[in-house]
């Protein structure tokens, strides 16, 4: 699902994964992974102690539309096994990054990943077509990470 206005952007993107919820959740929810099965970030790294939980921090590097950018994700709801929410207030695309896992049977996840925020200054006006882009980008991470886990 895609939904755009002027000036926000939610992308929702889902993939079934045959593997049980309990491998899909651990390995999406570990920040550690995320650099391999990201299309874009190339990195992770911890601002506080392991395990997640609410309120950790984890910097993110990446690179989308061309531009590098840093920013920091803080972990605001986490339930495992079912969700984890994450937002960022800082850079040029303030985001909330939301997982969801459901268990279809005992050896198969239905995993969504949404992404919503709403662009500031430059990329604004851009809107649509980062939409457009994103939602691109998480068929690929999804993609990415059915595979990996599936292997």
């Amino acid at each position: 699902m895609l939904k755009t206005s002027k000036t926000t952007v939610d992308v929702t993107t889902n993939i079934t994964i045959r593997r049980p919820i309990h491998m899909v959740a651990e390995y999406a929810a570990n920040p550690d992974h995320a650099p391999e099965w990201y299309v874009n970030i190339d990195s992770a790294e911890w601002k506080t102690e392991k395990p997640l939980s609410v309120h950790s921090q984890i910097a993110f590097k990446a690179r989308f539309l061309g531009k590098d950018l840093s920013y920091i994700y803080e972990i605001r709801e986490f339930m495992p096994e079912q969700k984890l929410v994450m937002k960022t207030e800082n850079g040029p695309f303030p985001m909330e990054t939301t997982y969801e896992w459901e268990s279809i049977d005992e050896q198969t996840t239905k995993m969504t990943l949404r992404n919503q925020g709403n662009p500031t200054g430059f990329s604004r006006w851009m809107t649509p077509l980062i939409s457009v882009m994103m939602k691109n980008a998480n068929k690929k991470d999804l993609k990415k990470i059915k595979e990996i886990l599936e292997s």
